[in-house]
């Protein structure tokens, strides 16, 4: 799911390159979108690239690639090489799965003390403030993987924090709150409107929010600009 102007641009240079060949460029962008600065048009960038949307070519300005589309229309574009989604679970769902299979989802936890929490959607690199908001399903987490206060989960898309041993495919467990120490991996929200799952650094009156992948860039914000939603406590995974 992407915000409307995620959309917007994803579509703007999807309708160029079948056009021309060549990606409209960060003014012309800029300009289609009805944007102030091109700032905004780098954040927007920043959140499909990491979300799988589009890639950036090395060594070539201004080359982007449209690797899919939102719903129907991805099916017609070429896949990379080398996709995010690097590991998935033995069974792929969709958010209209029948109670049934998500009832095969949820972990087994024979003769262990589980509770239910809910699952609030997908979470990668930058998605949209709605993905934390509305409840998919709900699966059952043993108790000692439980601390103090409220929890959800968030289904992992992508590989920006592959290097912290979260993968594609997993399912964190979120403790809710506001508060966070440098180093704890949190789900944070940039500028009320999308979140993402990243380290997060404070440093003066800048928060840095940090994948664990050399692929991509620490993103350094003013604090004003990001509200910790909670701090990871556990993580799930199928094989």
């Amino acid at each position: 799911m992407l915000t409307p102007k995620q959309k917007e641009l994803l579509l703007f240079i999807n309708e160029r390159l079948k056009e021309t060949g060549i990606p409209p460029s960060f003014d012309e962008m800029k300009d289609a979108l009805d944007l102030r600065s091109k700032s905004g048009i780098h954040r927007l960038i920043t959140a499909l690239e990491e979300r799988g949307f589009i890639r950036r070519l090395p060594h070539r300005a201004r080359a982007l690639e449209v690797i899919k589309l939102p719903e129907a229309a991805q099916t017609n574009l070429k896949r990379p090489a080398f996709s995010p989604e690097v590991i998935e679970g033995s069974k792929r769902r969709s958010f209209s799965d029948s109670a049934a299979e998500r009832t095969n989802y949820q972990l087994e936890a024979a003769a262990v003390d589980s509770h239910g929490i809910p699952v609030m959607g997908r979470i990668a690199a930058g998605v949209p403030r709605s993905a934390i908001e509305n409840l998919s399903h709900t699966i059952n987490v043993p108790e000692e993987m439980l601390s103090k206060g409220d929890h959800f989960a968030l289904e992992i898309n992508g590989d920006s924090m592959i290097d912290a041993g979260i993968l594609d495919g997993d399912t964190v467990i979120i403790r809710k709150g506001d508060t966070a120490n440098n180093g704890d991996i949190v789900v944070a929200l940039v500028d009320n409107e999308e979140a993402t799952l990243k380290r997060f650094r404070r440093k003066g009156q800048s928060i840095a929010l940090e994948a664990a992948n050399p692929a991509y860039e620490t993103r350094i914000f003013g604090p004003d600009r990001i509200r910790v939603q909670g701090r990871l406590v556990g993580l799930l995974r199928r094989y």
